[in-house]
């Protein structure tokens, strides 16, 4: 049986520009300093009457820390831009001395070698050598077969690769160690990432096919045209939308809301309804509320007066919410009064949710179960074979 090779070895997987900083930033200083930062910070908790507010680091790097710490935290903060808290650096801490991108000298201080410099210069060798240990063609070809997916349909792949693969397999670890990478692939462009959707670029789908056995490279393919394909659908759903009649559109919007949930889903008469065309109810909580919609097919950036006509008409309704949900877009305007302090609350749905709704839900929108058959060849490998057949085979 092959030996086993850990792989997600960092839990708390960073941002790769986060790491960059942090070598330019951590280079010369000690090792034993810098950890003495990562605990100074995690060592203010605060209290529920006086929280710390980590958002903010011009303000707690002064108020929390002191000493060689405060120093060292400001230049984490300032010289990066002001991208990276010093709140959270203890996954790239882990990180850098995981892969020797900074070693300590015989002083114990970080000194920047062949791998650091490497790391900074972004050299594909040792990007995709970081890259295999932690994971993420693994998580690459998970989304390759996926096209557009929600992360609940990741989780139970990630999951059975981590089980087998690293030390990092619990319930609570699978999803958080699956997000951190999303993100890191998000910010480097191999994935997409579209309100609750996942989904992998063709920049991240060539990346792929370097990391690709040659058994691979069909799958890849494969993959591809299943992108292409649902890329066509969901424009040829949103054009189906835009062509439907009024009425029928109404009718889909409620077909829409009741697969998400909603109760006693009416669509209004056509007059009388004081700019409302879908009544329901929802249970928010213990209490159930009752929410307006109202439905715009038409294409036109949807401005402030159609948002104030809807939240006139939620007392007449005894309604405490709404909605506006359009084919297109909303003014700036429309998007700054719908949360406006004091006033009802009102969702707004452009074009793009809807889509995602509606395949989500599938209204409007089949998913097709596309099984695909690989050889296990792990199988294979770790099968023993009896006794008496292996001295069979010597006897012959």
């Amino acid at each position: 049986m092959a030996a086993f090779t850990p792989k997600v070895r960092t839990p708390l997987f960073p941002l790769y520009s986060d790491v960059r900083h942090l070598i330019k930033v951590w280079a010369g200083v000690p090792k034993a300093a810098v950890l003495a930062m990562i605990n100074a910070i995690e060592g203010q908790t605060g209290t529920p009457q006086h929280p710390v507010d980590w958002s903010d680091p011009d303000t707690w790097i002064g108020e929390r820390l002191e000493g060689e710490s405060q120093a060292l935290a400001r230049r984490v903060w300032e010289e990066s831009g002001k991208t990276v808290n010093p709140r959270h650096v203890y996954g790239a801490y882990l990180f850098i001395n995981t892969y020797g991108l900074l070693t300590p000298d015989g002083q114990g201080v970080y000194q920047l070698g062949d791998k650091g410099q490497r790391f900074l210069a972004s050299e594909a060798a040792m990007m995709r050598e970081l890259d295999d240990s932690e994971g993420i063609p693994q998580l690459l070809s998970i989304l390759a077969t996926k096209g557009r997916a929600w992360r609940k349909d990741l989780v139970g792949e990630w999951g059975a690769f981590l089980r087998q693969y690293s030390r990092f397999g619990t319930d609570r670890t699978i999803p958080d160690t699956m997000r951190r990478r999303l993100l890191n692939l998000v910010e480097r462009g191999l994935v997409e990432h579209q309100s609750f959707y996942w989904g992998i670029t063709q920049r991240g789908l060539a990346y792929l096919d370097t990391f690709a056995k040659p058994s691979q490279d069909a799958l890849s393919h494969v993959a591809r045209g299943i992108n292409a394909h649902n890329d066509k659908q969901v424009r040829l759903l949103r054009e189906r939308l835009k062509d439907m009649h009024p009425t029928r559109f109404e009718v889909l919007v409620r077909d829409l809301l009741e697969a998400m949930g909603y109760e006693e889903v009416e669509v209004t008469k056509a007059s009388g309804d004081k700019g409302v065309d879908v009544v329901a109810k929802v249970q928010f909580g213990i209490t159930t509320i009752t929410e307006v919609v109202q439905v715009k097919r038409h294409q036109a950036s949807i401005g402030r007066p159609v948002l104030d006509q809807l939240r006139g008409a939620l007392p007449y309704h005894k309604a405490l919410r709404g909605t506006i949900i359009t084919v297109g877009n909303f003014t700036q305007g429309c998007q700054e009064a719908a949360l406006f302090p004091g006033a009802a609350p009102i969702g707004l749905i452009n074009g793009d949710k809807l889509v995602e709704l509606l395949t989500e839900h599938e209204i409007g929108i089949k998913k097709r179960p596309t099984p695909v058959y690989e050889v296990d060849d792990d199988y294979f490998t770790a099968a023993e074979m009896p006794a008496g057949d292996a001295d069979a085979v010597a006897e012959a």
